[in-house]
């Protein structure tokens, strides 16, 4: 691990969308859903084809995001965290990247695609996550410090 060859704190994330209609896929193979020279349009052509017969009910889903936090000589911890929401049935918005055209988050009417990067980053996994491992990496840094 680069933290044995660094000696120091070393932090990574990853991300997933997981469709319960599809038992939590594509889930860790998101990036690589379609193939892996894939784009972004050719994961989401992917995505909606397979959904297609699943009614709007059951295309609930979520992104997750783990941010792993690994210090030297000491067990790595993770943090994990979710946006919950649903898949619609064709793409809407322009910003964000990935599957943001298609989810669109618990109590919002717009896809992470068409709200805009501002209430995306309040809202979305990745910043959940993030929020979390800023907290336990400043208790980490105190334990050493204060």
């Amino acid at each position: 691990m680069l933290v044995e060859y660094t000696g120091h704190i070393t932090i990574a994330d990853d991300s997933g969308l997981e469709v319960d209609a599809l038992d939590g896929a594509p889930g860790v193979h998101s990036a690589r859903y379609a193939g892996e020279n894939a784009s972004d349009q050719d994961r989401i052509v992917k995505l909606l084809d397979t959904l297609q017969n699943v009614p709007n009910e059951r295309r609930s889903g979520r992104f997750i995001c783990a941010v792993a936090i690994a210090e030297p000589l000491a067990q790595v911890q993770v943090v994990r965290a979710a946006c919950e929401g649903r898949i619609i049935r064709a793409p809407r918005g322009v910003s964000g990247f990935g599957y943001d055209p298609v989810f669109v988050p618990v109590g919002y009417d717009k896809t992470f695609a068409e709200l805009g990067d501002e209430i995306k980053n309040q809202i979305s996994h990745r910043a959940k996550a993030l929020g979390e491992a800023r907290e336990l990496l400043s208790e980490i840094i105190c334990e050493k410090r204060c």
